[in-house]
């Protein structure tokens, strides 16, 4: 059961909060970020997911979205962030406590239950609500996608049409799109250690069923665990192995695997019931090491290094090799991120662990900028993977100027302006890296540690929604700056205007 409770705390309850004999201050950053967030909105949808037969209470929807968005701010682990939540009364007065506390009402467990609780769709649409697109209405987007009769992408009927003929485009503004992939937290992956831990496991498989099985009369399946563990270690301590050598090491563990892969199957036979010996997690490995294995043994008769929906981690079969070409790593572990930037805002086009191109993210970014403004974009900043003939054809139609080099040879001669266009594109789109960096710099999104594909995509979503309220408290600042900048020449220098700004900074307004 969910307890209806619509009210929030205000600032101007405050008055009952003390700490060290003074009131919290109303300009502290988590209280003016408490104020940022709809929580109203947010706590409509999360309360969906409740009986009202239940005769027990939850908790409410910000005590645990607040609690997810601190951990993620502060990149901190489930205990950790139940720690230092007791220890500071705004963090408390942000999950929506009334009353200071020492003792929370819930246990760092709950983090893990929030985080199951919660989906993308609720997350994305939070993203979308703080980052100022409240007015997107996807009732009156799918009413006009079923009034267009061109599916094509190229949208619109007869408007761009109307925009040739009277010389207006009418187009405004411009959106940046980017891609990127946040490694999941695993080791890296090879053939031959995947096979040596699918043995492990096997065999510590194979040991509970037979210990638990009637005929323990008779001697247990040999398994040359020993000679199998020697095989490898002799193969790991080699620095660099070459080909041959790591093909036969994968012949070797792709032997044993099948020999105990066979001995399991045959003792399931005999007894089927010995399936119920095996805990949840032991019955999800026995299912992902048999496609594991079918993999590598299709993988080293036909002498290649792919497969579709390749395993690169038992425990997280989700998990797919994304090949990005960067220096660091040329194939990075984990879920790749589409996103779009629109007036300092980012926003989720498109998030999976399966590979994709993104450049098929375009129209539809575009398409959603138009149900959002009423018209389409002027420019279109984005890598050079999106410039293919398809997007380009879409955005000659509609009068929008996609960032990039032209296809094909290069121009022999590139005029000044067309020059200084593209430097300033290509510097004005610099701002979706540095949203990449500063996610995975400061808030974790480095390396995510969620361990299943739900809980990894509800963290990358707030991950991205505390960008967009960070964005919020630095909008703020730049107003009082712009409103501040007529009347700087009244100043006596330019240290006092440098103090100003410093002293709002200190209060918490950036």
């Amino acid at each position: 059961m969910y307890p209806d409770k619509k009210g929030q705390i205000e600032m101007k309850e405050l008055s009952g909060w003390f700490t060290v004999g003074k009131k919290l201050n109303p300009e502290n950053r988590w209280i003016k970020m408490a104020a940022t967030i709809p929580w109203y909105e947010f706590e409509k949808e999360y309360s969906k997911k409740f009986s009202t037969k239940s005769h027990y209470t939850a908790h409410p929807a910000r005590m645990g979205l607040g609690t997810l968005i601190i951990q993620r701010m502060l990149n901190l682990s489930d205990r950790q962030t139940v720690e230092i939540i007791k220890e500071n009364p705004y963090l408390q007065f942000f999950i929506g406590l009334e009353n200071f506390s020492d003792e929370l009402p819930f246990h760092h467990t709950m983090l893990a239950k929030w985080r199951k609780r919660v989906s993308t769709e609720m997350m994305i649409k939070l993203i979308n609500n703080v980052g100022g697109l409240e007015t997107y209405d996807e009732e009156s987007e799918s009413d006009d996608n079923d009034n267009n009769s061109d599916k094509s992408g190229t949208g619109g009927g007869s408007e761009p049409e109307l925009a040739e003929e009277t010389g207006d485009t009418g187009n405004e503004g411009e959106i940046i799109l980017d891609a990127t992939c946040i490694p999941a937290d695993i080791r890296y992956p090879t053939d031959v250690s995947l096979l040596n831990e699918s043995r492990e496991k096997l065999e510590k498989i194979i040991d509970g069923m037979y210990a638990g099985s009637n005929n323990t009369e008779k001697p247990k399946a040999r398994t040359y665990r020993r000679k199998a563990h020697q095989k490898y270690l002799s193969f790991a301590k080699q620095r660099h192995p070459n080909h041959q050598k790591v093909r036969k090491a994968v012949k070797t563990q792709l032997g044993f695997v099948k020999r105990d892969i066979r001995i399991i199957k045959s003792m399931l036979e005999n007894e089927p019931a010995l399936i119920d010996l095996l805990s949840k997690m032991q019955k999800r490995d026995w299912e992902t090491i048999q496609k594991l294995f079918l993999q590598q043994e299709e993988m080293y008769s036909e002498h290649k290094s792919t497969v579709k929906d390749r395993i690169v981690s038992i425990r997280q079969p989700h998990i797919r090799p994304i090949v990005r070409g960067k220096a660091n790593a040329k194939t990075e572990f984990g879920a790749k991120l589409s996103l779009c930037l629109f007036n300092g805002y980012a926003f989720i086009d498109r998030l999976q662990f399966d590979p994709y191109n993104e450049s098929e993210d375009l129209i539809p970014s575009v398409e959603r900028f138009k149900k959002l403004t009423g018209h389409y974009p002027k420019a279109v900043l984005a890598d050079h993977i999106y410039r293919n003939r398809t997007n380009l054809s879409y955005c000659k139609l509609h009068h929008i100027r996609l960032s990039g080099p032209r296809l094909g040879r290069p121009a022999k001669k590139v005029d000044d302006e067309d020059r200084l266009i593209a430097r300033k594109d290509m510097s004005r789109r610099q701002a979706v890296e540095g949203k990449f960096g500063e996610a995975k710099r400061f808030y974790g999104m480095n390396r995510n540690m969620g361990k299943t594909d739900h809980t990894s995509m509800v963290m990358i979503a707030l991950d991205v929604l505390v960008l967009n309220i960070r964005n919020r408290l630095k909008d703020f600042l730049t107003l009082f700056q712009n409103w501040l900048f007529p009347f700087s020449e009244l100043l006596e220098n330019r240290y006092q205007l440098f103090k100003m700004a410093k002293t709002c900074q200190f209060l918490g307004f950036a």
